[in-house]
């Protein structure tokens, strides 16, 4: 009967954890130190930044517990997220997973290029399809926690991408990122970029 109420305690307790959620609406007021980078609908207008609105509230969450933590470091952010509970990145997850992403326009002279390698990767390099975890559309997959690309600024994906090629972020599922980074040369990450700043 003990071992009986230990797993059943131990399965509370993961239910519980599973539950937690955010609030939209206190995340929309707990929003207003983000704004001053990524605007108040999470459509950032400094290329470098990043676009938070549309993102998934899995991944938001899990991108500023890392800047918390130092799993993910930049010194903004990991100034930023310093002082939030818990609670606060699940409400501000909530609010900017809410927001409607503003679709770029893809650069013609690489979007082909870039479209190539989304939807086939290059076998012969070894380079998986982005659409094998991001869908062919960009939307990512909220369960594993992999991000939507759609409309994301091509500077900052640029800067992501280079940031997993050396190895300066590494905080992604299994290593999966940075060993496909890796193997992507300067052209390759410009002509990806393009082609999902103006994936819908």
């Amino acid at each position: 009967m003990k071992k009986v109420a230990i797993v059943a305690a131990m399965v509370l307790g993961v239910a519980g954890g599973a539950q937690a959620q955010g609030s939209a609406s206190a995340g929309a007021t707990k929003s207003a130190s983000c704004t001053a980078c990524h605007q108040q609908d999470g459509n950032s207008l400094n290329p470098i930044w990043p676009k938070l609105a549309g993102q998934h509230a899995s991944y938001i969450a899990k991108q500023l517990s890392d800047f918390k933590s130092g799993a993910r470091t930049d010194p903004t952010m990991n100034g930023m997220a310093a002082p939030l509970s818990e609670q606060d990145v699940l409400d501000l997850a909530a609010y900017f997973s809410e927001q409607t992403v503003a679709i770029g326009s893809a650069d013609p002279e690489k979007a082909a290029a870039g479209k190539r390698l989304f939807q086939g990767g290059d076998p012969a390099r070894g380079i998986s399809a982005c659409m094998s975890c991001h869908g062919p559309s960009g939307a990512g997959n909220p369960g594993a926690k992999f991000p939507a690309l759609s409309g994301q600024h091509p500077d900052y994906t640029i800067k992501a991408l280079k940031d997993f090629r050396s190895g300066t972020r590494s905080n992604d599922l299994n290593g999966m990122m940075v060993d496909v980074a890796a193997k992507m040369t300067d052209a390759d990450i410009e002509a990806v970029a393009a082609y999902i700043n103006g994936l819908y």
